[in-house]
């Protein structure tokens, strides 16, 4: 009997699955439609604030890629240091002397204002910031030379709500470096979690959520959210900035610019690491959403029922079906809409990758705790509490 009652469940969440990723290609194929649109000429003034700890990969180029943008109206480049001695300084500095006609400044921010130490520099920061719209990435986010452009002129698209853009986000593809677990976060990012969020804003008729490879706000939305402060606690600082703009009547836009993230060298343990504290951090952010995950993994659940079912005729064909309907989810979302050639290259390791993440989603309700630039931390609704260094 428990065979059959495994195979029962498993073949209804492969179908659930199967359903998730027909919807998934339904909203890849929306969003690259609606952005056949032109876009407003709006070219305001910018303030794009980054802050910085150390030396990302391939950090100096993704600094420049910012001093070079094909951009009409003013814009500065503010980055915020915790001391003078970090390493990313001179990096800054060399930026400073390359480019003399941008407007770039070091900002110093000592206080530690909460658990995120990211979040308290960017409070430090925005008080130096001089225009309206602030624009906040991370250190490795490269960009191309249209990016403010095409940013900025989201805040005056159509709104679906009736009221104001207060928030523009970006998706973003991840550049991986040679090892196993470097190449499947950048195949999850492209096939998986980029297509969760063109998903999510299918069915949610728009985006309520920021992603922190760009969060582009109005200083009028930052002020009705009650600005940075409320946010020195949370690991999902992006999530929430975004969430809480939209809560308070603002429309949030996802910008058809794609940037691009370069991702460490991972070891596999690494890999896992870092994939835990992502899936624990959404899990706090999107709680309903998070436990629906349980039928959106279609192929790992076929490999299951293929299993369950002694490789039966009927649990071939249902792999066959899953496996083709997820290949093209992964070719369309990570070629067709984030142009990530590493898809075709990596297509191998697709289910691999699948079942890994199926195993992560399971093991992030074992504990509350996550490992962050050599702290850990519990977490509790969203919020984090230092606890020991690692």
């Amino acid at each position: 009997m428990l065979p059959i009652a495994v195979a029962t469940v498993t073949t209804t969440l492969t179908l659930a699955g199967l359903g998730y990723y027909l919807l998934a290609l339904w909203s890849a194929r929306a969003f690259q439609h609606q952005l056949r649109r032109p876009l407003p000429d709006f070219q305001p003034g910018v303030s794009i604030l980054k802050p910085v700890k150390g030396l990302d990969p391939e950090m100096y180029a993704s600094f420049a890629s910012h001093c070079l943008q094909q951009y009409q109206g003013p814009y500065e480049i503010l980055f915020g240091v915790s001391n003078m001695a970090d390493p990313a300084v001179t990096a800054i500095e060399r930026l400073k002397a390359e480019f003399p006609g941008r407007t770039i400044r070091l900002v110093l921010c000592p206080e530690l204002l909460g658990a995120n130490g990211k979040v308290s520099n960017l409070v430090q920061m925005l008080g130096c910031a001089q225009y309206d719209h602030i624009l906040i990435n991370d250190s490795d986010i490269k960009v191309s030379p249209q990016y403010l452009r095409r940013i900025m002129g989201c805040f005056h698209l159509p709104k679906r709500r009736g009221g104001r853009v207060g928030l523009v986000t970006a998706l973003y593809r991840g550049q991986a470096h040679s090892t196993i677990g470097s190449r499947m976060e950048a195949l999850g990012i492209a096939t998986d979690f980029i297509a969760g969020v063109l998903t999510a804003r299918q069915i949610e008729d728009g985006i309520r959520f920021g992603l922190g490879s760009t969060l582009a706000v109005s200083r009028e939305a930052l002020d009705a959210i009650g600005g940075l402060e409320p946010l020195v606690d949370y690991l999902a600082d992006d999530y929430e900035l975004g969430a809480r703009v939209w809560r308070n009547g603002f429309e949030v836009v996802l910008s058809g610019e794609v940037v691009e993230t370069f991702l460490p060298a991972y070891r596999f343990g690494q890999f896992l690491a870092h994939q835990i504290r992502w899936s624990r951090s959404t899990r706090y952010s999107r709680k309903l959403g998070y436990t629906g995950m349980v039928f959106t993994y279609g192929l790992p659940w076929a490999l299951c029922n293929l299993i369950a079912s002694g490789a039966s005729l009927s649990s071939c064909a249902l792999l066959s079906l899953t496996l083709l309907a997820r290949v093209a989810l992964a070719l369309a979302v990570g070629v067709g809409v984030l142009g990530d050639r590493q898809v075709l290259r990596d297509l191998w390791l697709l289910a691999p990758r699948d079942v890994v993440a199926l195993g992560i989603w399971i093991w992030s309700f074992a504990g509350n705790t996550v490992a962050w630039r050599g702290q850990r931390f519990s977490l509790k609704d969203g919020k984090m509490s230092r606890l020991t260094a690692v």
